[in-house]
């Protein structure tokens, strides 16, 4: 059964979900994943911090994690949680550091724990943002 695409849109960007239910991949592309819906069209899902935690998320999942990192890099303070839940008791928490400037660029360290059966994954990066205002992970 397919399932409605859910976009979800913070300060004029848009994350595309995947649109067919029960499908799983595995959040390994680089670069944190706030797509434009141009980009949204292609077959690929890019992820954020959350792709450095190796672990096995459904596509709804997947939005999930980045929506909420995207949601601690964008608005909240400083060492707030920002959490996340999917199917199966698997979620995280994303927590963002103060920002700060390098050059005419902002820029905000932060760390993703994702939980997915198992030990929970830690990872921590930093993210800047970019002039169309999307974020890049410096990796």
């Amino acid at each position: 059964m397919q399932k409605a695409c859910l976009v979800i849109g913070s300060l004029g960007l848009l994350l595309l979900a995947g649109c067919s239910s029960g499908s799983s991949m595995r959040a390994s592309t680089g670069g944190i994943g706030f797509s434009t819906p141009a980009a949204a069209a292609t077959s690929s899902v890019s992820a954020g911090l959350v792709s450095q935690a190796n672990v096995q998320l459904s596509r709804s999942e997947l939005a999930s994690a980045l929506a909420a990192e995207q949601r601690a890099l964008e608005t909240a303070q400083a060492g707030q949680p920002i959490e996340w839940q999917g199917e199966s008791g698997r979620g995280g928490t994303v927590i963002a550091a103060q920002p700060y400037r390098v050059g005419s660029q902002d820029c905000r360290p932060y760390s993703h724990v994702v939980r997915a059966g198992g030990p929970a994954q830690s990872v921590r990066g930093t993210a800047c943002r970019n002039p169309d205002g999307s974020w890049t992970l410096l990796n």
